[in-house]
């Protein structure tokens, strides 16, 4: 058995974020499978610095509204409720909050349990879109915590 995160297929995705909702946030996200779920990694800049933010899956991939709505809810083909990653019942595409530097850039080292990439599955997110929110997420208000607009979305592609 290896590592608690090591790689164990060679499925790899990305997404690249765009702005969304007239903001500046853009960023690069890179995505491995691991005996845990999926890693995800890269950097999100364009952020007012030391604001925090939501950073969710959501269920479709399509970043092409202005705002973003195009990408759907979160990730939730459990039909949980809302809540905290690491704590009990939550969406699939619950994650934790985003914070940026001095610099306004969040370095992203998260990873996703319950979630796989590319295996076609139900919990399987290649497709799927990544979305960072105005706000924090409060991890309690349904169905998506009160997180405010979304500022950047990205498809998840494989690489």
């Amino acid at each position: 058995m290896g590592s608690p995160a090591s790689t164990v297929a060679s499925v790899r995705a990305r997404a690249e974020l765009a702005s969304a909702s007239d903001s500046d946030v853009s960023g690069s996200l890179e995505f491995a499978s691991t005996d845990q779920g999926v890693r995800i990694t890269g950097r999100i800049a364009g952020l007012k610095p030391g604001s925090t933010h939501g950073f969710h899956i959501h269920e479709h991939g399509d970043c092409s509204s202005p705002d973003a709505s195009s990408a759907g809810g979160h990730f939730n083909p459990t039909q949980q409720p809302h809540g905290h990653p690491a704590q009990g019942q939550r969406h699939a595409g619950d994650l934790p909050n985003q914070t940026a530097d001095a610099e306004g850039v969040a370095t992203v080292d998260v990873l996703a349990h319950d979630v796989e990439l590319g295996t076609g599955g139900s919990t399987d997110i290649l497709g799927g879109a990544v979305i960072v929110h105005a706000k924090p997420d409060d991890y309690t208000s349904q169905p998506s915590g009160d997180a405010g607009a979304r500022i950047a979305c990205g498809v998840i592609t494989r690489d």
